[in-house]
């Protein structure tokens, strides 16, 4: 105990904790820090969360079929140790924000090894894409968020590791990153969620089979070039495919119409398939009245019954009732093939349709 000079009263020495513990007040360097960490964080979630969607989806939602993300995926760096690269990332973006989040001199210490590492690697990945010579936009994007947040968090460390962020910092930066968690499945959900007018035809479809929605143009090159790929893919597997021939005849197309009404007239006489197969394979120039009557003929379906049909308004009512299905399934290209929940928009290659097919299959027989 020591004397208090002025009030001749006894005054008790400041004990140990008192002597060590300074308070830290909450001031705008900290905040900032914390957001510019959370920033870097936030992309590289961002991109792993698409990354990891994509890689546990039979159809990718975000990236590109065939593109760089393809590349990168049959690499030999896209599964460490049997791990894949974006459950890592995503993994590593998390431990990255929580050590931003957390207030201190060794926190800092823990993002700064952990956004090192994570540029490092970066770094490196970003190497290996150029000898692909392919880039996955999305991997660039993780690789680069991590390099950015390296920097960041070296120059947290430099300038002051002691500064708090206050809470409303704090709370804005936990808030990035459940939406970084959160973005991607629910933005794959919203965009690939499959339209009402094919989940229909779907559920018409027996247990363990395939629904195929074909949206044809019986003029359209493109539609031509599919169908010749299409045709032999489904045959193969016709005991558990039902095929759905929606009829979308282009307008700009002159003897498309009068194809439509045949073919459904064809197949309303019960000669679809072998209507379809021969409107595709005759010349464009004789797709028209006659020369759809003169297919009609040639593949046996009676002449009286097929020139009511042609000629009754229910047929022209059902062609116009499939322009509106392609609408309603976010139709605005020719072909467009939905093989269970797959779209393939363009002309395709056999070996594409048979591997889509092939993992439908898959799933319907699971």
């Amino acid at each position: 105990m020591r004397k208090n000079p002025l009030r001749d009263e006894t005054v008790a020495p400041p004990s140990a904790l008192e002597r060590t513990v300074t308070p830290v007040t909450p001031n705008r360097a900290g905040g900032l820090g914390l957001l510019g960490s959370i920033v870097p964080a936030l992309c590289g979630l961002l991109a792993s969360g698409a990354l990891l969607v994509d890689l546990m989806r039979a159809r990718p939602v975000f990236c590109a079929e065939g593109g760089g993300c393809d590349a990168v995926k049959q690499s030999a760096f896209s599964a460490p140790l049997g791990i894949p690269l974006p459950l890592i990332g995503t993994l590593g973006f998390i431990a990255i924000g929580v050590a931003a989040l957390t207030p201190g001199r060794r926190a800092r210490l823990a993002q700064l090894f952990l956004s090192g590492a994570a540029g490092l690697v970066g770094l490196a990945l970003i190497a290996e894409q150029a000898k692909l010579g392919d880039l996955c936009p999305f991997c660039c994007v993780v690789d680069g968020s991590a390099i950015l947040g390296a920097l960041v968090a070296a120059t947290r460390m430099a300038v002051d590791p002691d500064a708090v962020a206050g809470r409303g910092y704090v709370y804005a930066a936990i808030g990035t990153l459940g939406v970084g968690l959160a973005a991607p499945p629910l933005l794959a959900f919203a965009m690939n969620s499959v339209p009402k007018a094919i989940r229909d035809e779907m559920a018409q479809t027996p247990k363990g089979a395939v629904t195929v929605v074909d949206f044809v143009d019986f003029e359209c090159p493109y539609c031509r070039m599919t169908h010749a790929e299409l045709d032999p893919v489904v045959e193969s597997h016709k005991d558990r495919v039902r095929l759905v021939r929606v009829q979308v005849p282009l307008r700009s197309h002159p003897h498309a119409l009068d194809a439509a009404r045949a073919a459904c007239c064809g197949e309303q006489l019960g000669r679809g398939d072998e209507m379809a197969a021969a409107l595709f394979s005759t010349p464009v120039e004789s797709l028209t009245p006659q020369g759809c009557e003169a297919v009609a003929q040639r593949i046996g379906v009676p002449i009286a019954d097929y020139r009511a049909c042609v000629a009754d308004p229910s047929t022209s009512a059902r062609i116009e009732s499939d322009r509106a299905r392609f609408k309603a399934a976010g139709g605005h290209a020719l072909p467009t093939i939905w093989i269970g929940d797959h779209e393939l928009i363009g002309a395709q290659s056999r070996a594409a349709l048979s591997k889509v097919l092939a993992d439908a299959l898959a799933r319907a027989g699971s």
